[in-house]
């Protein structure tokens, strides 16, 4: 009689696998028709095409490392924690890489990823174009707004005289720029550690519509913000990060118009709507309804109130730029969650919603 011995061990836990075909297909579209609007704008107004650079180094190249670097982080502790050692670590992680990312989760999110990269280039370039598209703003209207909703007050010396314009201003810079790091590390995150895929493509396809539909706005309300139309506004405020990003943005806009030929950078000035505003609130609606872990769901909404008092508190928007940035980002995150099967997620919390009253009233 022979013994038989069998050893179990738990499957990886592995994100769902989807085919690259109908999740992604939205983003496809708004990726193909923004990057070929910024190729027609381009030919039409005899302008060049950019790859806009950051300070964190072009996107082109920052993107793909930060996904290297969170499949790595995703990797390497599995294959660690199963080759109890360096000796065979080398088979132990092609095995792991093949059973956390099998071609059908892969795919996916290399296509997601392409599908921001090249969508975010077509917004960059579009809004580059607007200096040479309208020879006026709607900046005066916009400050004339602001003041009425402020009972005839501007909004940022409102916001200067509650907060103060020291520390306050340093610890708001900090909240502005964060920004910049947020937007691709939450895309590489996103698709990479989601339970479940088709949540981290609903919301790399929610951002590219955030571009998509700003360039819109950009082009229906053309703006450059209270620091660019009332700079006198800002000089009391100590000089921080933002306080550069902007001088920086002044002088690459000047060379961009003085001759777009001579110069590697990009105009990046516009106001309506908020896309900081409108990325922000993605992000926190897509973790509400998800249902994320409540640390992070109310983090989220957090930062999102301070990015709202800082883009004001610095002059980069309007009032109204932001209720227009939040209609952005909760059409993008509709429409997406459409595109990927994921309108459930809307049905439960109203169900949740309606029950709840009931449940208390029980109890």
């Amino acid at each position: 009689m022979t013994s038989v011995h069998s050893t179990t061990t738990a499957p990886p836990r592995v994100a769902t696998v989807v085919a690259p075909g109908r999740p992604l297909t939205l983003a496809l579209v708004t990726a193909i028709s923004t990057g070929g609007l910024a190729m027609a704008g381009a030919a039409a107004l005899g302008l060049p095409l950019r790859d806009p650079d950051g300070f964190l180094g072009p996107g082109w190249l920052r993107l793909p490392l930060i996904v290297v670097t969170c499949l790595l982080l995703d990797i390497t502790p599995r294959a660690l924690w199963r080759a109890r050692g360096v000796r065979g670590l080398a088979r132990t992680f092609r095995a792991v890489a093949g059973e956390r990312w099998p071609r059908g989760r892969l795919v996916p999110v290399l296509v997601a990823v392409a599908c921001f990269y090249v969508t975010y280039v077509g917004y960059r370039n579009l809004k580059n174009f607007l200096p040479f598209v309208f020879d006026a703003s709607h900046d005066v209207a916009l400050v004339a707004l602001d003041r009425t909703l402020t009972l005839g007050y501007d909004p940022a010396d409102v916001l200067h005289v509650l907060l103060g314009t020291g520390a306050t201003a340093h610890v708001l810079s900090w909240i502005y720029m964060v920004y910049l790091f947020f937007v691709p590390i939450s895309v590489a995150a996103s698709l990479i550690w989601s339970k479940n895929l088709s949540y981290g493509l609903w919301y790399v396809t929610a951002l590219c519509l955030n571009w998509s539909l700003g360039t819109v706005s950009y082009y229906l309300i053309p703006s450059s913000g209270p620091f660019w139309a009332m700079p006198w506004s800002f000089v009391d405020l100590e000089r921080t990060d933002v306080t550069g990003l902007q001088e920086s943005l002044l002088r690459n806009r000047a060379s961009v118009v003085a001759d777009p030929f001579a110069t590697s950078s990009v105009s990046g000035i516009a106001a309506f709507a908020s896309l900081h505003v409108s990325v922000t609130f993605t992000a926190a609606l897509v973790l509400h309804l998800v249902r994320a872990r409540p640390f992070l769901r109310n983090a989220m909404w957090v930062y999102l109130a301070l990015v709202v008092v800082s883009t004001v508190y610095f002059g980069w928007h309007y009032i109204i730029d932001v209720p227009a940035g939040m209609a952005i980002g909760a059409a993008a995150v509709w429409l997406g969650a459409w595109a990927t099967g994921n309108l459930h997620l809307y049905r439960r919390d109203a169900v949740v919603a309606v029950r709840r009253p009931e449940s208390a009233l029980a109890g």
